[in-house]
C-alpha cells in the first residue's frame, strides 16, 4: 500500500460525502497518482465500515465493468467489485429520486442468491452454480461520484464501483437446466427497447463474474457468505436516465422487473 491510514480515512469520508450529498468530485488519483489496488479497496472498505458504524446493513455484493461493452465504454480492461447497502435497494416498480443522485445510469443484470459459502482462490463457474440458490432479473442504477463519469480503475474501486441503487424482481429460478450464457435480455426505457444482450456478454458467463469476485475477496481473507445477493454486472452499456423515465428489464425465462425515476 502507498497511502497511510489517515489518508485512506480522509478519502473515504470525501467520497462517501459526495455520494450522500449528490455532489461530484474529481477522481482521487489526480491527487494520489501513486495509490495502488490495495489502497483502492482499503478506501472502499472504510466507506463500508463508516456506513456500518451508522447502522447501515450490507445486503449484498456486486461486480462491475464485467462486459466488454462496459469496459470499452469506461476505458478500462478489468472487472471491479463492491458492496450493496440496504438503502440502495428499491422496491420493484417504485421510484428512484433523481435529486438524491448525480448522473444516474441503468444496467441490465442477472442477480444470484447463494445457498452456500463461496471461497477462493480457485473458485470457478461450476463452483458458483453449485452454490447458487436461484437467479433473477436485476436493474442496477450506477452513479459515479466522479465529474462527467470520468475515472480510472483505482478511483472507481475506491468509489464502491459507482453503486447507488438497485431493484430485483421477476421470477426466482434455480440454475439447473438454465443456460445463462445464452439467456437473452431486453432493456426498455419508456416502452422503447434501448439495449439488447445475452449473459455471455459478462466475461463469457455471469457466474464467471461471481467466481472472480470470490477469488478477489480471498486475497483479502474474505469470502461470499451463504445467502448473499450478488449483482453479476451489466450485460450491456449503461443507459442514462432522468426524471420521468420508466425502465423495464425483460430476461428470457425469468420475467421482468422495473422501476421509475422522479
Amino acid at each position: 500500500m502507498k497511502l497511510d491510514k489517515k489518508t485512506i480515512s480522509a478519502l473515504a469520508e470525501h467520497l462517501e460525502s459526495a455520494e450522500l450529498n449528490a455532489r461530484d468530485v474529481v477522481k482521487i488519483t489526480d491527487d494520489h497518482p501513486d495509490m495502488d489496488w490495495d489502497d483502492a479497496y482499503a478506501i472502499q472498505d472504510e466507506i463500508r465500515a463508516r456506513k456500518e458504524r451508522r447502522g447501515v446493513r450490507i445486503v449484498g455484493l456486486k461486480a462491475g465493468l464485467t462486459s466488454h461493452s462496459k469496459m470499452k465504454q469506461m476505458g478500462v480492461d478489468t472487472p471491479v467489485f463492491g458492496f450493496l447497502a440496504d438503502y440502495f435497494s428499491v422496491p420493484e416498480g417504485s421510484a428512484v429520486k433523481v435529486n438524491e443522485l448525480i448522473h444516474p445510469k441503468v444496467e441490465p443484470e442477472i442477480a444470484f442468491v447463494t445457498k452456500a459459502d463461496l471461497r477462493g482462490p480457485g473458485c470457478n463457474i461450476a463452483t458458483v452454480l453449485a452454490a447458487t440458490d436461484f437467479v433473477m432479473p436485476a436493474i442496477e442504477v450506477i452513479d459515479s461520484r466522479y465529474r462527467d463519469f470520468k475515472f480510472d480503475l483505482k478511483s472507481v474501486i475506491a468509489d464502491n464501483t459507482s453503486a447507488s441503487r438497485f431493484v430485483v424482481g421477476g421470477t426466482m429460478k434455480p440454475v439447473d437446466g438454465m443456460d445463462l450464457k445464452t439467456t437473452g435480455i431486453v432493456l426498455e426505457k419508456n416502452g422503447v427497447p434501448v439495449a439488447f444482450g445475452a449473459g455471455a456478454a459478462v466475461v463469457g458467463h455471469p457466474a464467471a463474474a461471481i467466481a472472480m469476485l470470490a477469488n478477489e475477496l480471498a486475497k483479502r481473507d474474505q469470502f461470499v457468505p451463504a445467502g448473499s445477493l450478488i449483482l453479476s454486472g451489466g450485460i450491456t452499456e449503461a443507459v442514462a436516465v432522468e426524471s420521468g423515465d420508466n425502465v423495464t428489464l425483460h430476461v428470457q425465462g425469468l420475467g421482468q422487473v422495473g422501476l421509475r425515476f422522479e
